[in-house]
């Protein structure tokens, strides 16, 4: 049987139609399939691969963590070097409340950690999450997403979670001392790439901070120099009492995490102890792969991330298309209806650009690729957008 038999016949599909592409090996901001096609990667493997594919300095680190030890025990019970070299280097750029670093395998695994972390702290019930919000797939993650057709096959799902609209100062009233938690995207991702507006971010942290509520930032897609800042949190000068990141945040290998300030952690500890644990989570290999992985970005310049997707801006100009937004390289491009965008989708595969759409817009293009692209690519993968448009 061909690999492309046993990919349909023996493993479980997420979707009817996957676009099952066969790669057999990716460097830099390429993919290459099994004919020798070259694919310029626009997505990252959704916002994973920032820092290219078969990155070098990443790939030592593995080899080198491999030669001494994988995995040898749960999280949490043995001091393993990779997991606290990586929590003293990510809190050195987290605000000084963010000091206390619990790391899982995934960002859904980020999420559950957070949601159960704010009901054990605060001892309440009720969570808010907002309209076109995507968090995960697990259970607790599903239950705070924001779109009732990915959730009415699964239901019975998390009780007393409710939903707001974003950007909507009103709203935020209902927030109240009955809240846990509201769990927010700084920028919403699967929405389309929404920013807020207005202070929204602002007014959502006051009316946290006087209900004693627990704001949760979702940076899973966010964070990791996308947007141009290390997490996006800084672009809005808002600080979050939980912060959860995965995707970039492991260099291309399954980490995540949720952080929090030592007097709020703690409690996951305590009555009853082992209250949160997983066997994988912060994994040696995961961590020294997102260690180099940190270091390569927080070298680089945010404003160089910016000028980039200025850039995208600049170029992508088409009377098909209504508007690009987005911040750094995390960018939606807007067309008229879903039929158009997937046909434009489609031909751009064809010509060697792999773009996508976002769950809840999928008239929205998708545009995030590996932060290293060059100028030259940028200007390329455009080309090829626009002749695939006409």
């Amino acid at each position: 049987m061909t690999n492309r038999k046993i990919f349909f016949s023996h493993l479980a599909q997420t979707s009817p139609a996957p676009p099952a592409l066969e790669i057999t090996k990716a460097k830099g901001v390429h993919l290459y399939g099994t004919n020798g096609k070259k694919y310029m990667d626009l997505i990252s493997g959704i916002s994973v691969s920032s820092l290219g594919h078969a990155n070098s300095k990443i790939n030592r680190a593995i080899i080198k963590q491999l030669s001494k030890h994988s995995y040898v025990m749960v999280y949490g019970e043995y001091i393993q070097a990779p997991q606290t070299a990586y929590a003293k280097l990510l809190t050195k750029f987290l605000p000084k409340k963010l000091n206390n670093v619990f790391f899982v395998n995934s960002g859904s695994e980020a999420v559950e950690g957070a949601l159960k972390l704010a009901k054990r702290f605060t001892g309440r019930i009720e969570i808010i999450s907002f309209k076109n919000a995507y968090h995960g797939s697990t259970h607790g993650a599903l239950s705070v997403m924001g779109n009732e057709l990915m959730k009415q096959g699964f239901r019975p799902l998390l009780p007393d979670v409710n939903f707001m609209e974003f950007n909507n100062p009103a709203d935020l009233e209902r927030i109240s001392s009955r809240t846990a938690c509201v769990i927010i995207e700084p920028i919403q991702g699967e929405a389309g790439v929404i920013l807020p507006k207005n202070n929204f971010l602002s007014k959502l942290r006051n009316r946290c901070t006087e209900t004693d509520a627990l704001l949760i930032f979702d940076e899973i897609q966010t964070g990791m120099g996308r947007t141009g800042s290390l997490f996006a949190f800084e672009h809005y000068k808002v600080i979050p009492d939980v912060l959860c990141l995965a995707k970039a945040f492991g260099g291309g290998m399954p980490l995540g995490a949720f952080i929090s300030s030592e007097e709020i952690m703690s409690t996951l500890s305590q009555n009853p102890s082992l209250g949160h644990i997983t066997t994988f989570g912060g994994h040696p290999l995961s961590c020294v792969a997102g260690m180099e992985a940190m270091k390569q970005i927080t070298r680089q310049k945010a404003e160089g991330r910016r000028q980039k997707g200025q850039l995208f801006k600049k170029l992508l100009v088409h009377p098909c298309i209504k508007e690009v937004r987005g911040e750094g390289l995390l960018l939606a491009v807007q067309f008229s209806s879903e039929v158009e965008n997937k046909k434009i989708i489609s031909k751009c595969m064809e010509k060697g650009v792999i773009t996508d759409w976002f769950l809840f817009n999928p008239s929205a293009m998708r545009i995030a690729p590996p932060l290293i692209i060059s100028e030259k690519e940028i200007r390329y993968s455009c080309e090829i957008i626009l002749q695939s448009i006409s």
